[in-house]
């Protein structure tokens, strides 16, 4: 008869413990872990033994482990919640935080009086997509279709970036002498459309800050392809330029009676680029001695790479103290306010008028009979093609020197994820081709707008046939838009998008 064998009070018991916990046991806790306890033979102190047990380091491994069982077992149904990058992270707390922090709209000082009524209305908009998700499923199409519209409404976080025009005490020590000389003056002439006039404004105050000479209201050219004879009074704020800009650059209307007989300096020769110090070695001892000092073609002339304070005046002149007059900006915002009266709206730059395809050398592609129009204007007009004149339409195309025409143009939106149902304003010219250049666009987002569309009849009536007015009206609507894109890189989509 086999003998029974009982070595249970000698068997071992082992369970398996996280290297991370068993290091942080002492070498007698770890022991008492590994041998299993005798048993006690007293049933009256089971209950007073188990009371104890709490202090026992068994117990708390034990607890440990299955409250972190129990916790993996809860993540593996709901996971969601700890994606911070979930597929839709427009939620009203987040959004709330985005209104909060003022990322809804930017900075500039053309900013629409109805801001907040506006940021209120996209909170609105936006907070219907909040039960998109029930139990990680989706209810329906139409809540696809939200969901979606509020990926693509989705305002940035501004990655923490706030302006910053907190200037120097050098700098504001130099400022007193400067704004009190009244022996130099610095006259300019801007060209182009509304936007590079806008940019070479810009570099014109920081040039006179250089020199430290006082600012004439620049003279705005004549556009020989618009013909616009508007002047810097017609379109911006002039008293408010010379106050915001009293303390950097004296901003004067007319060179004074000791001045106006003066013949002024003029250079046409100033390099791409130009860096402070090679403004000054080139035309300080000239300005002092002449007095009167004339530039022209300011485009790009000055060099993007500047010492912290002109960098900082160079935002203050073109986000504070370039505000459009009154009339302007009184149209303007009302027309972004009745785009923005049902919702969030894209502000969508196109570039389709003739002169841009004559100038970048590219072609509309609408047909062989408008491609040759272009062809031909351009032969007669060599002077308006920019430059890499020597790359074919073709190698432009390849190399992303083209504008977008509306085909490319709704391709790139329903890319991008916009709503059929999305509001759009279109800001820019008439385009080359007429109505008919704009079908793609309008065939898949009927809610296509311009200024000419919003306007009550008689509102636009004063600003006809001055191409630089109907930019700077196309300029504010664009900027209180919710999201903007440019068929094309230029001048202001540039300044939307600082």
């Amino acid at each position: 008869m086999a003998k029974s064998k009982n070595n249970n009070t000698n068997k071992l018991s082992y369970i398996s413990v996280p290297s991370q916990i068993i290091n942080s046991l002492s070498s007698s806790s770890l022991q008492s872990l590994l041998l299993s306890p005798k048993k006690s033979s007293r049933s009256k102190n089971r209950y007073l033994s188990w009371f104890t047990n709490y202090r026992s380091p068994k117990f708390w491994v034990l607890f440990l482990f299955l409250f972190g069982f129990l916790g993996m077992l809860k993540l593996g149904f709901n996971l969601d919640p700890l994606i911070p990058y979930s597929p839709y992270p427009c939620t009203t707390t987040q959004l709330q935080n985005l209104v909060s922090n003022g990322y809804l709209k930017s900075h500039m000082a053309i900013a629409s009086n109805g801001e907040n009524s506006h940021q209120v209305e996209v909170f609105n908009s936006v907070s219907h997509s909040q039960p998109l998700i029930s139990n990680g499923n989706l209810k329906s199409e139409v809540d696809v279709e939200e969901a979606e519209k509020s990926e693509f409404w989705k305002q940035p976080d501004g990655l923490g970036y706030r302006p910053c025009l907190a200037l120097s005490n050098e700098y504001k020590k130099a400022s007193v002498g400067i704004v009190k000389d009244k022996t130099k003056y610095l006259i300019v002439v801007v060209s182009g459309g509304m936007n590079q006039q806008r940019n070479q404004i810009v570099d014109a105050v920081v040039i006179a800050r250089i020199l430290g000479a006082a600012l004439v209201v620049p003279i705005l050219q004549v556009n020989v392809i618009w013909g616009d004879e508007s002047e810097f009074s017609d379109i911006f704020d002039l008293e408010h330029f010379k106050k915001v800009l009293a303390n950097d650059v004296r901003i004067v209307s007319s060179l004074p009676s000791t001045h106006i007989m003066t013949r002024p300096v003029e250079e046409k020769r100033t390099p791409l680029h130009a860096s402070p110090n090679w403004i000054r070695s080139r035309y300080l001892k000239r300005i002092k001695r002449e007095g009167v000092l004339l530039l022209r073609g300011l485009d790009s002339r000055l060099s993007k790479d500047l010492p912290s304070d002109l960098q900082k005046l160079r935002c203050k002149v073109a986000f504070h103290a370039l505000r459009f007059a009154p009339p302007i900006l009184g149209i303007g915002n009302k027309l972004a306010e009745r785009m923005s009266s049902k919702g969030p709206y894209l502000a969508l730059h196109l570039r389709m008028e003739k002169d841009v395809w004559v100038r970048t050398g590219c072609l509309p592609g609408l047909s062989p009979e408008y491609d040759e129009i272009v062809n031909n204007e351009r032969i007669q007009r060599p002077e308006l093609l920019t430059g890499r004149s020597n790359m074919t339409y073709h190698e432009r195309k390849l190399a992303g020197l083209c504008p977008l025409n509306a085909l490319e143009v709704t391709r790139l939106l329903k890319a991008l994820g916009a709503p059929k149902n999305a509001r759009i304003y279109w800001a820019g010219g008439h385009p080359f081709g007429g109505k008919e250049a704009l079908l793609p666009l309008t065939g898949e987002f009927p809610h296509f707008y311009n200024k000419e569309d919003l306007a009550l009849p008689g509102e636009l009536e004063p600003f006809s046939n001055r191409a630089s007015v109907m930019a700077a009206i196309d300029y504010i609507v664009s900027e209180n838009s919710d999201v903007f894109m440019p068929s094309h890189g230029g001048n202001m989509g540039h300044a939307i998008q600082v």
